[in-house]
């Protein structure tokens, strides 16, 4: 019985997290900044300003700065919802940005973890993460589809 019960567990352990991979993937995103954050909310128009390098600030003057996630399909799914730009695009576009002196990209995080510790330390830092990963230590400022 115990070597059954193993065989099966060592079958369904992978299964299970790819499922759970699959979903993150097709969650909701979420931008998000540390629970003692002042920004209460942003618009997509805001958030597409501040993740394109066009604003620094808020309407208010309040200055932001900006976290990405690595490369990968929730990066992609983000800005694909956001700007409209696939990946390419997006790569693209901050060459562009940064060649010309006029911008620099998001700082880029190591995992989903590090950006919400960052988050919950700074409170003028913005990012972004699939809803299930959003915990108590976030604030939700605005969802995408």
């Amino acid at each position: 019985m115990p070597r059954l019960f193993l065989a099966i567990m060592l079958v369904l352990t992978p299964a299970l997290s790819v499922t759970d991979t699959l979903a993150q993937a097709e969650a909701p995103i979420v931008i998000v900044a540390g629970a003692a954050s002042t920004i209460s909310e942003l618009s997509k128009e805001q958030a597409e300003q501040l993740y394109l390098g066009r604003a620094s600030t808020l309407r208010g003057g309040t200055p932001v700065s900006l976290a990405d996630l690595p490369p990968g399909p929730t990066r992609d799914r983000f800005y694909a919802k956001l700007t409209g730009k696939n990946p390419s695009q997006i790569r693209a576009y901050w060459s562009r940005m940064v060649f010309t002196g006029r911008a620099l990209p998001p700082r880029e995080v190591t995992d989903a973890e590090q950006l919400r510790s960052l988050l919950a330390a700074n409170p003028d830092l913005i990012g972004y993460l699939p809803v299930t990963a959003a915990d108590d230590r976030l604030k939700i400022l605005l969802r995408l589809p």
